[in-house]
């Protein structure tokens, strides 16, 4: 199973800065650890040309000469850098390779990626551009030109998001486009304080438990399921859904979350349709409890990737 990653591009964050940069590369090391049939692989950044798919042009050229505003760098919460611009584009670049593997085996990763609150012309919450949105029209794309122009019906995408955020930006960039749903479960109190709707939003109350937030997320795939006919998944696994999370409020176990995933890759794979998954947030007041549910998601997908290579011509 093809896994992509970036964190060899580390930003040089001030002293006592909440973003747990070190999760990327223990989670690195604990799949080679762990899981040696995942193949890792240096993600390769991703274009102008990939980029101006989701984001306007003024924004990626700000992003990569470092002219972006002070206020607009604070939005996004890290201060500008060559590497922070670098990382950016290879976490796009990440989830762009991972989605082309994916529609041939079926599964595929970002070691990062799920960059959800970025919007075409701002970034935000960590978020400088939006890898789902940009993978999603970069195949769409890809797709209509494989398909030599025969149908005029555009590749239909999913995006499953269970980061504890709402995926405020991507719900805004895909506004409108009836080619793409976006269904988000997330925390009803946390962050972004303003919402943008989603094709479908579920919001969970502080201190949700593992019986409530699986028969929110069954609620919302069958709901999903009667709306839309995917034939591409974007899955954001975020690990902050987490008990243990500093900014997830919500009270979700270890077992919780892997059923979690369990489920979505399964509900993927009972229908066949090809998964892209990414890592997006996760902020444990011990950071190995964010590491380890990641870890348990990677572990999850290599099981679902073998199932796709059983069945593979």
């Amino acid at each position: 199973m093809h896994a992509y990653y970036a964190d060899h591009f580390v930003l040089p964050l001030p002293e006592g800065h909440r973003f747990p940069m070190a999760k990327y590369r223990l989670l690195r090391d604990r799949i080679a650890q762990h899981l040696p049939g995942v193949s890792l692989q240096v993600a390769l950044p991703a274009s102008d040309r990939e980029l101006a798919l989701a984001h306007a042009p003024d924004y990626i050229d700000a992003i990569a000469d470092g002219t972006l505003p002070p206020l607009a760098q604070r939005e996004i919460g890290f201060p500008w850098s060559e590497a922070m611009a670098e990382r950016a584009r290879r976490s796009v670049g990440a989830t762009v390779a991972a989605s082309r593997v994916a529609l041939h085996e079926g599964v595929a990763g970002n070691l990062a990626g799920g960059t959800h609150h970025a919007y075409a012309d701002k970034g935000s919450g960590f978020c400088v551009f939006n890898d789902v949105a940009v993978a999603a029209r970069l195949m769409q794309v890809e797709w209509a030109r494989g398909d030599g122009g025969r149908t005029a019906r555009p590749l239909q995408v999913a995006v499953i998001d269970l980061d504890v955020h709402q995926g405020n930006g991507t719900a805004h960039i895909f506004r409108g486009d009836h080619s793409v749903f976006t269904l988000s479960l997330h925390g009803a109190r946390n962050f972004p304080f303003r919402k943008e709707p989603s094709d479908l939003d579920v919001e969970l109350p502080d201190g949700c438990t593992d019986p409530d937030y699986l028969q929110a997320l069954e609620q919302a795939l069958d709901t999903l399921e009667q709306r839309f006919a995917p034939q591409l998944i974007f899955y954001l696994a975020g690990a902050d859904p987490h008990e243990g999370d500093r900014l997830g409020r919500l009270a979700v176990t270890h077992d919780g979350l892997e059923a979690r995933d369990r489920r979505v890759f399964d509900w993927a794979w009972q229908r066949r349709i090809p998964l892209v998954f990414a890592m997006a947030g996760g902020y444990g007041r011990n950071l190995d409890d964010t590491v380890l549910a990641q870890l348990n998601t990677w572990r999850v997908a290599w099981q679902y990737h073998q199932r796709w290579q059983n069945v593979r011509p």
